[in-house]
């Protein structure tokens, strides 16, 4: 048998430059996804096409997410986290060139996909700091991390709010994003640690992945499209169906494989399960009041009696700039609470704020301090969720399963914030007053209160979840890693089983 070298033990020595780069990194992820919100219908507009069509740059996008990311996360912990890391980089800056310099609809799609791969970035990087940061600093450089993914949202709206005033072009706004992925690519070239491929005596399951692709395909496009196509139509009653028959053929194929993509014991772990489910309301959670708030505040009240008639530019910056603020200040402080009393406790806490957060939105909202207020406190929840949730994986799985389990988890968000956006759509549609032809105030009125439920829920998760472990340091996952190496010379199915 080969003799196997343990993986390095020897951290990244610039901790603080690596954390700022793998933050600039996964910002991304969330700044990409909003940046085309608010231009849609430009977009239509100056590459002449209906509004139904320019919905596909936001739908592919996802779809190319939610296909590439447990791939993404499985390649970074068999072939070395920093080459796929840069690589996703790399097309994800080959796909914002394309889509600032296309006057195609079907080339900006294109695009739109390879921007998708930056999902694969968020749970590479949380690999990234449970192997490289000492385990003092370990939860709090996750949370601060974790608190980019709400932040992006935000500056992504407001940056296309600042760029597409009057006519301007919808390219503007990719400029941005563009610089940004310069910015971490040039950080991560230099940050990322060089070491030999942890686990090359395994390899991607790409039978699995293509299975699950096509399933998460089959259950996020109804999602997605499901108001257009009508929710009972056969279309998008079938692809349900569907979706259902090919992953649960995938959990089948996967308990059969040596080495799985993701293994379904890893799957029904019970932490993992917790993780997420709490990830899935979370996602949905965060997105009922980033659409919410946003849709409510632009709305004119002199003629619906509600709202406050902003613009996209005064909704970002006026009405969610301040709880992406206040989410990235408090997130080492959350880094530190979860050290201390457990990533269930913390989980349950941030979920208070956003149940009052909610709860506060629906009941109170005819001032503009009060639905500032309530959305920090929502926002609050929102980075508590994401600081937590990785801590809870750490937990829970293998130092070698990391990336996969993280990127199931993001998948989970995204179906959350999937089903937000579709349930969000639906509610403004068919609550519609007949006087001024708008949406009703107890549309807005429901979907803040579907928020709170969301958040009341993981409240529970956390309470009920049992007590968390003591967090592991860096040197005993290490240890354990190299043992895991070991014996999958030993063993056929490795750690995966």
């Amino acid at each position: 048998m080969a003799a196997v070298s343990p993986p390095s033990t020897t951290p990244t020595k610039n901790h603080t430059l690596l954390i700022v780069g793998l933050a600039m990194a996964v910002i991304n992820v969330s700044l990409l996804q909003t940046l085309v919100v608010p231009v849609l219908s430009r977009i239509a507009q100056q590459l002449d096409a209906d509004l139904t069509a320019a919905g596909w740059v936001l739908t592919a996008n996802l779809l190319a997410a939610a296909v590439a990311t447990p791939v993404l996360g499985r390649m970074g912990d068999v072939y070395g986290r920093r080459p796929v890391m840069l690589g996703i980089m790399v097309t994800v800056l080959i796909g914002t060139m394309l889509a600032l310099f296309t006057h195609s609809l079907p080339l900006l799609i294109a695009a739109r996909v390879l921007q998708g791969a930056s999902y694969g970035l968020f749970p590479l990087s949380m690999g990234v700091l449970r192997e490289e940061v000492p385990p003092q600093r370990l939860t709090q450089a996750m949370a601060l991390v974790s608190a980019t993914l709400g932040v992006g949202g935000v500056v992504g709206l407001l940056v296309t709010g600042l760029l597409t005033q009057g006519e301007a072009s919808y390219r503007r706004p990719f400029w941005f994003g563009l610089a940004i992925t310069a910015i971490a690519l040039v950080i991560g070239w230099f940050t990322l640690p060089r070491k030999q491929a942890p686990n090359s005596a395994t390899s991607v399951d790409w039978l699995g992945a293509g299975i699950l692709g096509a399933g998460l395909v089959l259950l996020l496009l109804p999602i997605s499209q499901g108001e257009s196509w009508g929710w009972g139509s056969p279309l998008t009653i079938g692809m349900f169906v569907a979706s259902v028959i090919v992953l649960g053929a995938w959990l089948v194929v996967e308990g059969k494989l040596a080495q799985p993509l993701a293994s379904p014991k890893l799957l029904a772990d019970r932490g993992v399960v917790k993780a997420n489910a709490a990830g899935l309301l979370i996602g949905f959670g965060m997105f009922s009041s980033f659409l919410g708030i946003t849709d409510f505040v632009q709305t004119p009240d002199r003629i619906t009696g509600y709202g406050f008639g902003a613009d996209v530019l005064t909704a970002s910056a006026v009405y969610l700039l301040p709880g992406g603020v206040v989410g990235v200040l408090v997130a080492p402080l959350i880094g530190g609470l979860v050290h201390r009393v457990g990533g269930n406790r913390a989980l349950a806490i941030g979920s208070a704020f956003g149940l009052v957060g909610f709860a506060g939105m629906a009941l109170w909202h005819t001032q503009t301090w009060q639905m500032i207020v309530f959305g920090i406190l929502v926002q609050v929840a929102v980075t508590f969720g994401f600081a937590t949730l990785p801590a809870l994986l750490v937990q829970a799985v293998p130092p070698a399963e990391t990336g996969v389990a993280n990127s199931v988890n993001s998948i989970m968000r995204s179906v959350g914030s999937a089903v937000a956006s579709a349930l969000t759509v639906s509610l403004l549609t068919a609550m519609v007053s007949d006087v001024h032809g708008l949406p009703t105030e107890g549309a807005y009125v429901l979907i803040f209160a579907l928020g709170g439920a969301a958040f009341g829920v993981v409240a529970l998760i956390g309470l009920f979840g049992g007590r968390s472990s003591k967090p592991v340091s860096v040197q005993e996952e290490r240890e354990e890693a190299a043992v895991g190496l070991s014996g999958e010379f030993s063993q056929v199915s490795g750690l995966a089983r």
